[in-house]
C-alpha cells in the first residue's frame, strides 16, 4: 500500500481460515463411495482448502482437463435447512478452453458469477487441480536475493518476478526509471493484480528479481538430465526465423521464431517469439512502440537468442526440416521400433489436440495426410496392412515406422516422412507427379491396399441379372444416384440404399471396413448441398443371404418387393421385406396388385412354422459404425475422426491449418476437438435443414456440406480380417 510519504510497502497478513471445512467439501462429492476414497486423502482436502477466488486451476469436464480461474466458492443452494451444505468451485474457463463449459456462471436460475456463455463450470474439489507456477518463492525477497539483484543489474527485456499480496507476479522489464525514493522498474506483467493480462506496473527495484536466478537450480537439473538439449551449450546457430523453439520462463514455453536481431538497450542477439500459449506473452511483436514482427495480442515475447532451444517435442525430426530446406531422403523421423496401438479415447486430448499435431502437409499432400490420419489415428480396422508379407517392404516400413507409429505415439508426423512415402510410390508407379500433384484419397488408398500391400478386398458385392448372379470384390464403393429420386436432405444410409437399389446390388458378406465416396456431378459439383452422416449404418437389408425382418410386424421375412422400395406409404430407408401374412395384406391394395414380390432364401437355422407361416424369432441386425469422414472444399482435404463412444467425441484435422514463411516456409497441422458435431447429428431433420451453413458452430459446416468419403467399420468382423 502507499503511505503518506509515497513509499510502497507490502503488508504480510496471516491467511484467514476458509469459511468451510472438510465436511462441506465432501458434501459436494456425488457418491458415498467417492467420499470415502477422498476422505482417506487428507492432502487433497488440504489443497482444496487452500484454494481461493482468483486461483488458476484445471477443471475436469466431460473427460477433459480445461484451464480456468476460480470465480466462486460456496454452496449452490439458495436456501437450505441442512446443517452442512456442499461447497462447489465455480470456474471461468480461459484461453482456448473458453466456450467448452456448461453455463455462464448461473445455476438453477441464480447467478453466482458472470462469464461468457458456456465458459462456466461448477465442480466439486475432486475435479479441480491447482495450476502450480514455478518457481515457487517466498512472499518477499530474501536478503540473499536482494544482494543478487544488486550484483546482477536488470536490463530492459529481462524476465523478472516480483512479490506482493500473497502471490508472485511475473513479467518483462520495459524500462528502469529514476524516482525520488530510488530506482523503479516498469514491468509489463503476464497478469495484473486483477488477473487480467498485460498490465504495466511500476515496482521498486529492491522488490524485483530476475527469473533466471530463481530458475537456476531447476535449469541445472534439466542440464544434467537432458544434456546439451537444454543445457548451457547454445544451439542458436541452428535457430533461424521460422524455427520451432522452447524457452524456460516461469514455465516451459513453446513458440515460433518470428524475428532475430538487436533491440535498443538490450545486449546480445534477441529473438522475437510468437508463443503457442496465447496467455503467456506480453506484446504483439512491438517493443517500445516499434513493431518488429506481427502476431496476435499477448502472444509475442522478446528473449535472448541464447536462451532458446530447438523444440524437443520434435527431437526425432531433423532441425532444418521445418525451415523447408531439407531435400534429403534420409531426413526422416527416427524409426519407431514398437508396434503402437491406436490412440485411446482418454489419451486423445493430451496426445493429439493442438497445433503441430497430426500429419504435417506439404506440396498438395492433404489428400494423403487426411486419409492416413483418418484410417490409422484412432482405428485399427486396417492395421493388417502394416504386417502383411509383401515385396514392397520399404513402403510398408515407411508407413508403419515413420508414419503410423509416430502418429499414435507422439501425435505428430513430419512432412518429410509423408514425402518419402510419396517418392517411393512415385518410383513404383513411374508417375512423375506423385510428389507434386494432388490425387484422390480413394485412388491412394486403393493403390496401397490393392497393388502394394495386397490386402484382400474388404467389400464383396453381388448383382442379380435375371437368373445370373455375379460376384465382384472392391476396396471402396462409389455411390451412384439416378435422378429419379426425391431425396432433399439425405443421410448416408439413404444414399447407399438408393444406390444399391438402382444398381441391383447386395452385399455378399458383412465387410470389416466399408469406404464410401459420395455422388458428384463432375469433380466440383455436389449433388446435395448437405449430407447427414449416419453414425450407424444398418446393412441388414443390404445382405444377399442374411435373415431379413418384416418391415411391418418385425418377424422373419420370406419375401422382398423391389417395387415397394419407392412407395411413399413406407419409410424412406430400407429395402422392403415382408412375412407371408403382411405381404398378402400390403399387395391386396389395388396400387400394388401388379407388384411381383420375390421369395427369399431362408438362411440355415431358420424355418417357417406351418401355423403362422413365419419363424417367431427376430432376425439379428448387422450394423457398421462411422469412424472417420474426409471432406473437400476448393481442392483441399480435411478429416473428422470419431475417437470415442460419446456423441461429442469428434476431432477435426487439417494438415495445412496455418503456414510459416513463404516458398521456403512450412505448414502447421492442427487437430482440434469439435464436440459441436454431436449436437447437429442429433438434431431433428427439419431443424437441421433450416441451419444456415455459415452460422453453424465451429467446423460443423465442413462435415455436413463438404463430406466426400465416409469410413465405416465392423467391430466384430475386423477381428477376423
Amino acid at each position: 500500500m502507499a503511505s503518506a510519504d509515497n513509499k510502497i510497502y507490502f503488508i504480510i497478513t496471516a491467511k484467514p481460515p476458509p469459511p468451510y471445512g472438510s465436511a462441506e467439501l465432501l458434501m459436494a462429492v456425488e457418491s458415498n463411495e467417492d467420499r470415502l476414497l477422498v476422505l482417506n486423502d487428507p492432502e487433497a482436502l488440504e489443497k482444496a482448502s487452500n484454494l481461493s477466488a482468483g486461483c488458476q486451476v484445471h477443471v475436469e469436464y466431460k473427460g477433459q482437463w480445461l484451464t480456468g480461474v476460480i470465480r466462486y466458492i460456496g454452496s449452490l443452494k439458495s436456501f437450505s435447512s441442512d446443517p452442512l451444505t456442499g461447497v462447489f468451485f465455480g470456474v471461468e474457463l480461459q484461453g482456448e478452453d473458453k466456450g467448452k463449459g456448461q453455463n455462464d456462471g448461473s445455476f438453477s436460475y441464480k447467478t453466482y458469477f458472470t462469464c461468457p456463455k458456456n465458459s462456466g463450470i461448477f465442480a466439486p474439489f475432486t475435479r479441480i487441480k491447482p495450476v502450480y507456477h514455478k518457481p515457487s518463492a517466498p512472499l518477499l525477497p530474501t536478503q540473499s536475493s536482494l544482494s543478487i539483484t544488486t550484483t546482477e543489474p536488470l536490463k530492459a527485456g529481462d524476465r523478472v518476478t516480483f512479490f506482493g499480496d500473497k502471490n508472485a507476479h511475473h513479467g518483462m522489464v520495459m524500462d528502469i526509471k529514476d524516482h525520488p525514493d530510488g530506482k523503479m522498474v516498469l514491468i509489463s506483467t503476464d497478469k495484473d493484480e486483477e488477473g487480467k493480462r498485460g498490465g504495466e506496473m511500476l515496482i521498486p527495484l529492491d522488490c524485483v528479481i530476475k527469473e533466471e536466478l530463481l530458475n537456476k537450480d531447476e535449469t541445472e537439473k534439466m542440464d544434467t538430465s537432458q544434456g546439451a538439449g537444454m543445457g548451457g551449450v547454445t544451439d542458436s546457430d541452428e535457430i533461424t526465423v521460422g524455427s520451432l523453439v522452447q524457452f524456460l520462463g516461469k514455465t516451459l514455453l513453446y513458440g515460433i521464431v518470428r524475428w532475430i536481431g538487436y533491440l535498443p538497450d538490450f545486449p546480445g542477439m534477441t529473438a522475437g517469439l510468437e508463443l503457442e500459449d496465447s496467455s503467456a506473452g506480453v506484446n504483439d511483436g512491438t517493443y517500445k512502440g516499434k513493431r518488429y514482427f506481427n502476431c496476435p495480442p499477448y502472444c509475442g515475447l522478446f528473449v535472448k537468442l541464447s536462451s532458446c532451444r530447438p523444440d524437443d517435442r520434435f527431437s526425432g525430426v531433423k532441425k532444418k526440416l521445418f525451415n523447408g530446406n531439407s531435400d534429403n531422403d534420409e531426413a526422416m523421423v527416427s524409426e519407431e521400433q514398437d508396434n503402437v496401438p491406436p490412440i485411446r479415447t482418454e489419451d486423445v486430448s493430451n496426445r493429439l489436440i493442438g497445433k503441430m499435431k497430426g500429419i504435417q502437409g506439404h506440396c498438395n499432400s492433404c489428400y494423403m495426410d487426411s486419409a492416413l490420419f483418418s484410417v490409422f489415428s484412432c482405428s485399427s480396422v486396417l492395421d493388417s496392412l502394416l504386417f502383411k508379407t509383401t515385396e514392397y517392404e520399404t513402403i510398408q516400413s515407411i508407413l508403419l515406422k515413420n508414419i503410423v507409429n509416430p502418429l499414435r505415439k507422439q501425435g505428430f508426423v513430419s512432412e518429410q516422412s509423408v514425402m518419402n512415402l510419396r517418392k517411393q510410390l512415385q518410383k513404383r508407379e513411374h508417375c512423375p507427379t506423385y510428389t507434386t500433384d494432388e490425387k484422390d484419397p480413394e485412388e491412394f488408398l486403393s493403390l496401397i491396399m490393392q497393388e502394394i500391400l495386397f490386402l484382400d478386398p474388404p467389400l464383396i458385392l453381388c448383382s442379380q441379372s435375371g437368373s445370373i448372379q455375379k460376384v465382384q470384390s472392391c476396396y471402396y464403393y462409389q455411390i451412384f444416384m439416378d435422378y429419379n429420386h426425391h431425396l432433399v436432405l439425405p443421410t448416408v444410409q439413404q444414399l447407399l440404399e438408393h444406390s444399391f437399389y438402382s444398381n441391383s446390388l447386395k452385399l455378399a458378406e458383412v465387410p470389416s471396413c466399408l469406404i464410401l465416396t459420395m455422388p458428384r456431378s463432375g469433380k466440383s459439383f455436389k449433388m446435395f448441398p448437405k449430407i447427414i452422416p449416419s453414425t450407424e449404418l444398418d446393412i441388414t437389408g443390404l445382405l444377399a443371404d442374411g435373415p431379413q425382418q418384416c418391415v411391418l410386424c418385425g418377424q422373419l421375412a420370406n419375401q422382398e418387393c423391389a417395387e415397394c422400395f419407392r412407395d411413399a406409404a413406407f419409410s424412406d430407408t430400407g429395402f422392403k421385406y415382408f412375412c407371408v401374412k403382411c405381404s398378402a395384406q400390403v399387395h391386396s391394395h389395388q396400387q400394388r396388385r401388379c407388384h411381383k414380390p420375390s421369395t427369399l432364401i431362408l438362411p440355415q437355422g431358420f424355418s417357417y412354422s406351418q401355423s403362422s407361416g413365419s419363424d417367431r424369432r427376430t432376425p439379428p441386425r448387422e450394423k457398421l459404425e462411422l469412424f472417420a469422414v474426409l471432406c473437400i472444399e476448393t481442392s483441399h482435404y480435411v478429416s473428422f475422426v470419431k475417437y470415442g463412444p460419446q456423441d461429442t467425441d469428434w476431432i477435426f484435422f487439417d494438415s495445412m491449418a496455418d503456414r510459416v514463411g513463404e516458398s521456403d516456409g512450412y505448414n502447421i497441422p492442427e487437430v482440434r476437438a469439435c464436440p459441436e458435431v454431436g449436437q447437429y447429428l442429433h438434431m431433428p431433420l427439419a431443424q437441421l435443414a433450416n441451419q444456415v451453413p455459415r452460422e453453424m458452430e465451429g467446423v460443423a459446416k465442413r462435415l455436413f456440406c463438404d463430406g466426400y468419403m465416409y469410413l465405416y467399420q465392423s467391430k466384430t468382423m475386423s477381428l477376423y480380417r
